[in-house]
């Protein structure tokens, strides 16, 4: 696909054009988010790219960058934004209940990883998420990394994600993913996300919002 297509679908997701940062994405595999710097800037490197990827046109690579402002609304009208963070990424997500910040936080992961504007849902492919843990920040942590972990396993990219289960007692959650299976020859490929870390993991909420911010290794 041309730069143009590229920069028009980064535009509707709300972030900046390819050329803004040249951290290329690997091919293996958020609704408001932001970025947001807390350290110095890195430099720009462009892209490495090997004679077999140029060959392959059905491939497309698209070159996510921090967004450096915060947006009222969220980016199209999602609850999540991105925050730069030195080397890695802070997602940053909310909603009216801490039910809706763990959805929002979960398609925040996705949609750095391949933007969500161009994955379908296919009704053939839906799963089903079980996870527990000890307290609210570890059952954060227990969440997204069984979300990644079925991503890297079977590919599975989740364009909406519903919570049915959250047990603030026996710390549990149950979700449903709605998505489809990635597929280098349809979906952007966007910047892998290695693991998910408790570094400076926040599980905020007062009676009108929920809002959660984790840090993701790049």
């Amino acid at each position: 696909a041309d730069h143009t297509t590229m920069d028009a679908l980064l535009q509707e997701e709300g972030l900046p054009r390819r050329d803004r940062r040249g951290k290329k994405r690997s091919s293996a595999a958020l609704s408001d988010f932001e970025l947001e710097g807390d350290g110095e800037k890195k430099q720009d490197v462009q892209p490495e790219r090997d004679e077999s990827e140029e060959s392959a046109p059905s491939r497309r690579y698209v070159d996510q960058a921090v967004v450096n402002e915060e947006l009222e609304d969220g980016t199209n009208g999602r609850n999540f934004e991105y925050r730069d963070h030195t080397a890695d990424i802070q997602l940053h997500a909310w909603g009216k209940n801490m039910t809706e910040a763990f959805e929002n936080v979960g398609l925040a992961m996705f949609n750095y990883m391949t933007p969500l504007s161009g994955v379908k849902v296919d009704p053939s492919e839906e799963k089903t998420y079980k996870m527990q843990a000890h307290d609210m920040q570890s059952l954060l942590f227990a969440f997204l990394d069984e979300l990644l972990f079925i991503f890297n396993t079977e590919f599975f990219v989740c364009k909406e994600i519903r919570i049915v289960k959250f047990d603030r007692e026996t710390w549990e959650i149950e979700a449903q993913g709605l998505g489809e299976t990635f597929s280098p020859e349809t979906h952007a490929m966007g910047t892998e996300i290695k693991a998910i870390t408790y570094s400076a993991m926040q599980a905020n909420e007062n009676e009108e919002r929920a809002e959660v911010y984790v840090i993701v290794d790049i």
